[in-house]
């Protein structure tokens, strides 16, 4: 593994993909109730045509993303895969879950794409868990992502003890979601809880805490000071800003710019949930003219860095990730982003 990139460009670790399986990608989508509407509203947002849910989602969804991330500031971006949801017993829980993205899917798509790095998803559970995380790695995969509380994943369970060791020999960071969520079907709201993350950061994984354990509703549980005060016991544990440009997920954005905590966090999009900067500047994170300028930029992905850009966070939270990510030997440099893309102002 080499101990650094070959840039220092900014890096957005928190890029969901999706697909319907028109593409032959094995990938699965099933949105169901209020969902709808919400998924509706984000391949909107992201500039995908009217129907492409039913239709050629697989190809449609790539290609803009590419699109996205070429004429953005990014270097690149990291694409994370779905694992299936699974019983304590590493069985399939049938009708669970709201979508699948295979491994092979987006480690694939980073072969062929240079803007695209992957993460790989990996149920503990799974019989095949171990075997599956050395495949992965020998394929380079650069992390590893899951949804305790969507795919019910206890991560303190002591059986899933040698996957987590085997991830910290290997270098391989943990990127898993904290705080509520309503995007997706929740199966164990309790799992939430950061501290769910104990067992990893013992053993050794670098875990990133997507969302800093931050609530997304009005009534939910927050989790923030919980993530807060673990990272002064675990100096392996980050915490990512992806959906802080949405209502009350970013309602902490003033003690994430601050220390001890503005030198453990990175960036994250979490494409393609909506960015929206009217939160921040309500709250006073945000300059209006700062607001102004960019809550209409057509690429999100750029409008997301360049928000937060305008919040205060530092140049190095951009690109810290780089120093977390499982660099494989064989990993290629992303290239240089075209000069007909102008540097960030």
């Amino acid at each position: 593994m080499t101990a650094n990139p070959p840039e220092e460009r900014p890096i957005d670790m928190h890029v969901h993909i999706v697909g319907n399986g028109s593409g032959g990608t094995g990938c699965w989508l099933r949105v169901r109730g209020w969902h709808r509407p919400l998924a509706a509203l984000m391949t909107h947002h992201i500039g995908l045509p009217r129907g492409a849910m039913r239709g050629e989602l697989d190809r449609l969804y790539v290609e803009r993303l590419l699109e996205l991330v070429r004429g953005s500031s990014l270097r690149a971006v990291v694409i994370l895969a779905q694992d299936d949801v699974h019983d304590e017993h590493g069985l399939v829980m049938e009708g669970a879950g709201s979508f699948y993205v295979p491994n092979d899917y987006v480690l694939a798509l980073a072969r062929e794409h240079k803007e695209f790095l992957p993460a790989v998803s990996i149920h503990p559970a799974r019989p095949d868990a171990l075997d599956e995380l050395k495949r992965c790695l020998e394929a380079g995969a650069v992390m590893m992502k899951c949804l305790p509380n969507c795919q019910n994943i206890n991560c303190n369970d002591r059986r899933y003890r040698r996957l987590w060791e085997r991830m910290a020999e290997a270098g391989l960071p943990l990127l898993a979601h904290t705080g509520d969520e309503h995007t997706l079907p929740v199966i164990r709201p309790d799992y939430a809880d950061p501290r769910i993350l104990t067992l990893p950061l013992e053993c050794g994984v670098t875990v990133i805490a997507a969302h800093c354990g931050t609530k997304s509703g009005v009534f939910t549980s927050e989790y923030f000071h919980v993530f807060a005060e673990m990272t002064q016991r675990f100096p392996n544990l980050y915490g990512d800003t992806s959906a802080f440009n949405v209502p009350i997920r970013g309602r902490h954005i003033p003690q994430c710019l601050r220390e001890p905590l503005v030198s453990r966090i990175v960036h994250g999009s979490d494409f393609p949930v909506p960015v929206h900067g009217h939160f921040a500047w309500l709250n006073g994170f945000l300059k209006w003219r700062d607001f102004r300028r960019w809550e209409k930029h057509p690429n999100i992905l750029e409008r997301d860095y360049q928000l937060k850009r305008a919040m205060g966070f530092p140049a190095e939270s951009f690109t810290r990730i780089q120093n977390l990510l499982r660099w494989p030997p064989n990993s290629r440099s992303v290239g240089r982003r075209s000069e007909a893309i102008k540097k960030p102002g």
